[in-house]
């Protein structure tokens, strides 16, 4: 696969899609859709500006995947809505967001814009694993930090992060890295196990904030070298340091599992290049019908038929 490869974490874009845009924006039946009618207005600009040759819409099949949790139990525990044994548990989404969610399957399915989720996994492991397979450049569009792990200039992949929208864009790339966090790319799945994460429910350790995990990394190249200079008494920690550390061991030894993405995800045969008509032109024309997809939709197969 060659040609560049674009890789959108769907559920982050359309999280922002809605509440970026008015909840007024609805289907004929009353039904907001401001989520799908934004999603489609984020494609259509992000393929109009950077026009990648191929595109995957890459999806959660599974938000909080149970071998995490086995690692971390606090893994995303504060986002749960409803326990399932046996089963995916259900993510706290917004009550008018979440009949969205199928309508954006849908759409995304009629129109002929690759769509992956694999059974286990979430969608950064999705991505992570695309992105390893990929033999071009490769843009991923997320307003999910943790992905940046993946910025590498030597392969060609950077992060588009939403400032604003999708119209203000930090193309994130190994400099962006160093100057806002002090690592590359390859650093920053590190700098973010130490640091934690409240919002994915990941402690860190303690006394180890953003800046001291920079420079501890600096110092010591990678999570392993600094690890390793906790049982090297001349090695240059602090006392705290030191004893922060020892008592995070036994966190740091099954962190990286949870923060690292998967790059071993196994994907299915799908067909990313990028649509130049509809695959099922009859489905989405009703699609469209029923819920009022309006201009967004028909701005967006305008760009992909150009």
């Amino acid at each position: 696969m060659t040609g560049r490869l674009m890789l959108l974490d769907t559920a982050s874009l359309y999280f922002r899609a809605y509440f970026g845009v008015p909840d007024s924006v609805k289907a004929p039946d009353g039904t907001p859709v401001n989520a799908v009618r934004g999603l489609l207005d984020f494609i259509d600009r992000l393929v109009k500006d950077h026009r990648p040759e191929r595109l995957v819409a890459c999806m959660d099949a599974d938000w909080r995947p149970q071998w995490r949790v086995d690692l971390i139990p606090t893994y995303k525990a504060h986002r749960v809505a409803e326990e399932h044994e046996g089963g995916p548990d259900e993510e706290e989404v917004p009550d008018t967001l979440a009949p969205q969610v199928p309508v954006i399957e849908s759409v995304l399915d009629a129109i002929g814009i690759a769509r992956v989720g694999v059974a286990r996994y979430e969608a950064d492991d999705v991505i992570g694993t695309f992105t390893a397979r990929a033999d071009g450049p490769v843009d991923i569009v997320t307003g999910d930090r943790d992905l940046y792990q993946l910025v590498d200039d030597e392969r060609g992949v950077r992060v588009l992060y939403p400032l604003k929208g999708v119209g203000t864009l930090q193309l994130t790339d190994e400099a962006v890295l160093r100057e806002k966090y002090g690592v590359d790319g390859r650093g920053y799945a590190d700098l973010a196990l130490l640091r934690g994460d409240p919002s994915d429910g990941l402690p860190g350790v303690a006394g180890i904030g953003e800046k001291t995990a920079a420079k501890l990394l600096a110092e010591f190249g990678d999570l392993a070298g600094i690890m390793a200079a906790v049982d090297d008494p001349q090695a240059k920690l602090t006392p705290s340091q030191r004893k922060r550390l020892t008592e995070a061991r036994p966190y740091v030894a099954v962190a990286a599992q949870v923060v690292r993405v998967a790059g071993d995800v196994p994907l299915p045969q799908v067909d990313t290049a990028l649509p130049h008509a509809p695959r099922d032109p009859a489905a989405l024309e009703e699609l469209a019908r029923r819920w009022g997809l309006g201009g967004s939709l028909q701005r967006l197969l305008g760009t992909l038929a150009g």
